[in-house]
């Protein structure tokens, strides 16, 4: 019966009366309406397993007043206190204290637990201070478009942006702190789900690591600054597992302070497409080679242009170089080389492969508002539009999507799903491991090796020369420079994307790294651009990440 008294006594101080207590507790240091601001974290997880704040919550108060409980008299004395503790505007505080027909006017937000201390010391007549959390980004604009942030649309606060949005189930709380029915739990045998708690509240870990984002988000803001470009983009990510360790886009933004330029807020590497140009070349040879319509040996006479449906297509400096083999089609980015491999191996089979690496669909990463490739041209009647999505002209892609096909030609020839969470901790104790996830084969693994040691020769010879080649290292890799599209069809003449991507170590990669620079000034060809920085970079990633050499 003892048991019985004190399960019952819960229920009634828990259920009944919870409000009422939970109010008696908050007058003991401040008045207080509503309940305060809460929310789950969201981490970086750095290479050693330490948690990095992205997103938390800070502690403080917000200062308000009753007009109505401050005697005329005394509005001189109230205000002179609370200005020797935080600034505030004399003549709009004065306002504000005449309103004695408005029960709650707010002074300031966000104000510390050490002031609020000091203010309530005071005890000056109709002074409020009300318990407040507020949704804080330590890091600043570290990963800024992933994080995204909180805000009201309407009346309704939650995620907006980013991650924010996308695990607003997991990082939203619903009228505070739920309390437990135990009364229920206990002899109702209703759990949460029945109670109305169906969703499970946690905090959210990334795969995203803070020493490698920060490292990219300053090679695309140095980018920017150098060539004046409209957009810089850069993605790390393991390609074999899909683990995105970087996704860096510039122009970015502060998520925990004002929005000023609101087209910032949109992720590029999920929310764009883009025509890639030939950084799509290496995936057409592999499909051909796959397909058993090419090997690396075979050779046709390049004459520097092909005319398809009377359009004519040129290589990019508009010469032939006669009898060539398939390397010799990537060592110089071969616009007719592509054409011939996709001729060879047909337009169905081209189209199968172009659709198993993923064009045209959405990589189903764990970010809001990502949006499809455009693809049409590969359901035309028509050799051209075939042709020029041989090498990356015609059909656009997001970024990540982009990097998730070109990742299939160096992990074995798997089409991965990328992902940003890699860990939920739920309240309670439970945690969901995301485990990472190959969606289909697209090559087989002797295709992917052998596509692997042609992008090998591509980096250790044809970039700049051969003065980029590692002599520990095998780095597989290949530049892309396309044209930019007119809203109103056809392309400019003087306007570029840049890209460039590579992995390593080559056969056994364990990143692969994607740059992307939209109209650059100054600069006409990408390996002119984002040679350097890639180097960097994968040095970078070598040396912090301690990889050993494969050569």
């Amino acid at each position: 019966m003892g048991a019985l008294a004190i399960v019952v006594r819960l229920f009634f101080v828990q259920i009944i009366h919870g409000d009422e207590y939970r109010q008696q507790a908050e007058r003991q240091y401040t008045s207080t309406a509503g309940s305060a601001f809460n929310r789950g974290s969201i981490y970086f997880v750095n290479k050693e397993g330490n948690e990095v704040a992205a997103a938390s919550l800070a502690h403080g108060y917000a200062l308000a007043i009753h007009p109505a409980q401050i005697p005329v008299g005394e509005r001189e004395r109230v205000y002179r206190g609370l200005n020797k503790e935080i600034a505030i505007d004399k003549s709009n505080f004065l306002m504000r204290a005449a309103k004695v027909s408005d029960p709650y006017e707010e002074i300031a937000q966000q104000v510390p637990s050490a002031v609020a201390e000091r203010i309530q010391a005071l005890s000056l007549p109709g002074v409020v201070l009300k318990v407040v959390r507020w949704r804080v980004y330590p890091s600043k604009t570290l990963a800024a478009h992933a994080i995204g942030f909180v805000g009201y649309q309407g009346s309704e606060f939650s995620g907006r942006y980013g991650l924010e949005k996308q695990y607003e189930k997991v990082l939203g709380r619903t009228m505070g702190e739920r309390k437990l029915n135990l009364f229920a739990e206990l002899f109702l045998g209703l759990g949460k789900e029945v109670l109305g708690n169906e969703v499970k509240e946690g905090d959210i870990y990334l795969t995203i690591e803070p020493v490698v984002q920060d490292e990219a988000e300053k090679t695309a803001a140095a980018l920017m600054e150098r060539y004046h470009a409209e957009e810089v983009g850069i993605i790390v990510m393991e390609p074999g597992t899909g683990a995105l360790r970087a996704l860096a886009a510039s122009p970015s933004y502060d998520p925990g302070e004002k929005k000023g330029n609101l087209t910032v807020l949109q992720n590029p590497l999920i929310e764009k497409v883009y025509e890639m140009g030939s950084i799509i070349k290496p995936l057409t040879l592999a499909a051909a080679l796959d397909a058993g319509a090419i090997t690396r040996t075979t050779t046709y006479d390049d004459k520097g242009y092909v005319v398809l449906n009377g359009a004519r297509i040129e290589n990019f400096d508009k010469k032939g170089r006669g009898v060539v083999p398939m390397q010799e089609v990537l060592n110089n980015s071969l616009n007719t080389g592509a054409v011939f491999a996709m001729q060879r191996m047909g337009r169905d089979s081209f189209r199968t492969y172009m659709r198993a690496y993923g064009f045209g669909e959405k990589t189903g990463v764990d970010l809001p508002d990502e949006v499809a490739g455009i693809t049409y041209n590969l359901q035309s009647s028509r050799d051209i539009e075939y042709a020029t999505a041989s090498f990356g002209q015609g059909i656009a892609l997001t970024p990540l999507a982009t990097t998730r096909a070109l990742a299939a030609l160096g992990n074995g020839g798997l089409v991965v799903k990328p992902y940003v969470v890699q860990e939920i901790r739920y309240k309670g104790g439970e945690k969901k491991v995301i485990e990472p996830t190959a969606l289909r084969r697209v090559l087989k693994e002797e295709t992917s090796e052998e596509i692997t040691r042609m992008l090998v020769t591509v980096y250790d010879d044809a970039l700049g020369g051969g003065k980029y080649k590692m002599e520990r290292y095998s780095i597989a890799a290949k530049t892309g420079t396309a044209e930019v599209s007119k809203d109103a069809g056809g392309y400019y003449e003087d306007r570029y994307l840049h890209s460039f991507f590579g992995y390593f170590p080559a056969y056994q990669p364990r990143f692969i790294i994607f740059l992307y620079m939209l109209k650059p000034e100054g600069v006409r060809y990408a390996s002119e651009s984002l040679s350097e920085p890639f180097v960097g970079l994968a040095k970078f990633l070598i040396n912090y990440y301690r990889i050993p050499p494969d050569r």
